[in-house]
């Protein structure tokens, strides 16, 4: 929670200076910001690939035959939550849209609207699934 409290703020100040680089400078800070984000990402790679293939304690043999597996499957649980979160976030986006559009036209439509809704967002729960497995193996 402490976190969250010293983060937010500076979240906010940051989305505020990205906003005003946008309107200021326009196409030249979009290439900043991208060119900021493939850095962020490739360190973000090069800090898994390090934790991945990290050698445990010399003195602790029986901790680091499970540790690397169990590591490797919450990273995995989490890119499995990760990836099926934004993709439903994608497609509820899409079908929402065009559900409301629908409802607009024939509102007789509103349970097949929110079937097709619903389906969507169950792309979120498969990937709890997965992870809830994942987790389970670590």
């Amino acid at each position: 929670m402490v976190t969250w409290l010293i983060a937010l703020p500076v979240l906010a100040a940051a989305f505020g200076a990205v906003h005003l680089l946008t309107r200021r400078r326009g196409r030249a800070a979009v290439c900043w910001l991208l060119g900021v984000n493939v850095l962020l990402i490739g360190g973000a790679l090069a800090l898994l690939v390090t934790a991945l293939t990290s050698t445990a304690r010399a003195d602790a043999p029986a901790a680091a035959a499970s540790s690397g597996s169990g590591s490797a499957a919450l990273i995995g649980a989490a890119i499995a939550v990760a990836g099926a979160s934004i993709g439903a976030s994608l497609a509820v986006a899409y079908t929402g849209a065009a559900a409301i559009a629908a409802l607009s036209e024939r509102p007789e439509l509103f349970g097949r609207a929110m079937v097709i809704v619903g389906l969507a967002e169950g792309i979120a729960v498969y990937g709890l699934v997965v992870a809830i497995l994942l987790i389970g193996k670590a």
